[in-house]
């Protein structure tokens, strides 16, 4: 089955077209600079075979509480994902402006939404839930979702496929390592916690997002800096993680090769790799074990100076294995579809 899948920024589309059945992708290329959407979509298509194209699959980074598993899209789903729009309002409306196209460029194809959250929708509300009045997560929906899900999701079973055990047996560590980073517990195939929050400015350090900080801090930026608190947040977002500790970059490709001697830059790395060790620990705590510390994303998979050393902090779990899995977002995403299509 071919399936194309889309992935909408604010100012980029990426788009692959996915045969299912082989695995392959047949087209995977992508367009800058995008101010229009539906301007986009219009050139993307012009460029795909369609005869054969059964489903458009989006990538959307935000399914709130609802949307725990991959939907088909009609009315109700597009009023929904308008309601929740709040929660990702720099990511969803994107992603929506390319379903919207679609639909009005293919209005017989069927456009299935593949969320991010969705893998993470198995956590118990003691993973997910904040310390705060319980009134605000039922008005506000103020709670951790997590995302990188489909990442997530495709290496823990890639591991349970090269560990040659079922997944539904295994107690696995995923490491997704990147730009924008994550951990997840996925034990007996199911997540059961994970590093990001409501929003993915929470967690580990990252390329340019603070990650986990004490929310009193915010008094203090917005203070000094004279900042509003969407400014506030929009400096914990862009101007922080290791390009804010290093003060020369957010990219390990620029910082792995000067750490030893510039002091700022390894202690930035030092922090960046002392949350990724905090992190696993917990998850390895709380499934009592771990089978395996998988590694995937830019960094986890082509900088494993991150991943020898914090794995080097684990050699009192003699079985548990390291993998290293390039993940595959889209083929994920198209499989996704192909099971909606089939009625699993």
């Amino acid at each position: 089955m071919k399936i194309l899948v889309l992935n909408c920024g604010s100012s980029s589309v990426k788009y692959q077209v996915v045969e299912t059945t082989t695995k392959e992708k047949i087209v995977d290329a992508d367009l800058q600079r995008v101010t229009d959407h539906a301007a986009a979509i219009q050139e993307i298509l012009a460029q795909i075979d369609l005869s054969e194209i059964k489903a458009v699959g989006h990538r959307v980074v935000h399914g709130g509480e609802k949307f725990q598993h991959s939907v088909i899209v009609d009315d109700a789903v597009l009023a929904e994902m308008e309601r929740i729009e709040f929660l990702a309002p720099l990511h969803n409306p994107a992603a929506m402006a390319g379903v919207r196209a679609c639909m009005a460029q293919m209005p017989d194809l069927p456009n299935i939404l593949v969320f991010d959250t969705a893998f993470h929708s198995t956590m118990e509300p003691g993973a997910y839930l904040y310390g705060l009045p319980y009134e605000d997560y039922e008005k506000y929906g103020i709670r951790k979702y997590g995302f990188h899900g489909t990442s997530h999701q495709y290496v823990a079973m890639q591991a349970a496929e090269q560990l040659g055990r079922p997944l539904e047996e295994l107690k696995l560590v995923t490491c997704h390592i990147g730009n924008g980073a994550s951990v997840c517990a996925v034990q007996n195939g199911k997540c059961i916690d994970t590093s990001m929050g409501m929003t993915p400015l929470a967690g580990l350090v990252m390329g340019t997002r603070a990650g986990d900080i004490d929310a009193a801090a915010l008094s203090i930026l917005c203070k000094e800096h004279n900042f509003t608190i969407d400014e506030a947040i929009t400096y914990l977002n862009k101007s922080c993680g290791l390009k804010g500790l290093s003060g020369i970059s957010s990219d390990m490709r620029d910082l792995d090769p000067v750490m030893q001697t510039n002091e700022r830059v390894k202690i930035a790395i030092d922090v960046f790799i002392h949350r990724i060790v905090q992190y696993v620990g917990a998850y390895v705590a709380q499934m009592k074990g771990c089978d395996a510390i998988v590694w995937t994303g830019g960094i986890g998979v082509y900088r494993q100076f991150v991943s020898e050393r914090v794995m080097s902090h684990f050699s009192f779990l003699p079985n548990c294995q390291k993998l290293v899995i390039k993940t595959n977002e889209e083929l994920m995403i198209a499989l996704e579809c192909e099971k909606l299509l089939a009625g699993n």
